[in-house]
């Protein structure tokens, strides 16, 4: 695929023309929207939308951390059964993969949050292993997004220059302070419509969040 380059900071919140573009577009996508002013938000916002003794499992996301959710799992503070608890507690890498296959297909809602949203509806999320990145098109009965409007792009090119040349310089970052190692594109997926109503919801945020 040919990439077009923009010239664009992808660390800048775009206009609220074009995220109310943006909007419409997703929705006409099948993906439900939410728009937040701010992260303390969006973790309410989160809140709402899980019901009380849901089974919850969520990808690495940095954007998570930010808003404060990873904080609020770890602590307990919360009503719902999560299944990342487990996996975490297997120290066999096999075993624990094993665990991580199960739990998107278990799960009543996966959290997460994608790399790059277009102005015509995509959304696209890569990763290196696909454990993030695997439940979004089919595995998880619901699917919870969390994503800084700073994340939206004018196209899918754009989308692809924005993970190539931006993401992947700061998820390395990331992975080399956590893993001791450099992160790749391994798993790469798009979400051009969803048909089950309701199944994919984004809590879009007009604050930058995430890279």
């Amino acid at each position: 695929m040919k990439v077009v380059q923009v010239n664009m900071d992808y660390s800048k919140v775009p206009s609220l023309e074009v995220i109310d573009k943006t909007i419409i577009a997703l929705k006409d996508h099948g993906v439900k929207v939410i728009l937040a002013d701010s992260k303390e938000q969006a973790l309410e916002e989160i809140k709402k939308s899980i019901p009380e003794g849901s089974k919850i499992m969520n990808g690495s996301s940095t954007t998570l951390i930010q808003i404060g959710f990873s904080e609020m799992l770890k602590s307990g503070n919360h009503n719902w059964k999560n299944l990342h608890e487990d996996i975490l507690k297997e120290k066999d890498y096999g075993k624990q993969s094993d665990l991580r296959r199960k739990a998107l297909t278990k799960t009543d809602y996966f959290l997460s949050s994608v790399n790059a949203i277009t102005e015509d509806g995509k959304l696209v999320a890569v990763d290196a292993s696909g454990s993030r990145v695997g439940a979004l098109p089919f595995a998880a009965k619901k699917v919870l997004i969390v994503a800084g409007a700073n994340k939206i792009v004018p196209n899918l090119e754009e989308a692809f220059n924005r993970i190539r040349n931006y993401v992947i310089n700061l998820e390395n970052e990331r992975a080399m302070k956590v893993y001791g190692m450099k992160s790749g594109f391994g798993k790469w997926v798009i979400i051009e419509k969803e048909s089950i109503p309701n199944r994919i919801k984004l809590i879009l945020v007009k604050e930058p969040l995430g890279f």
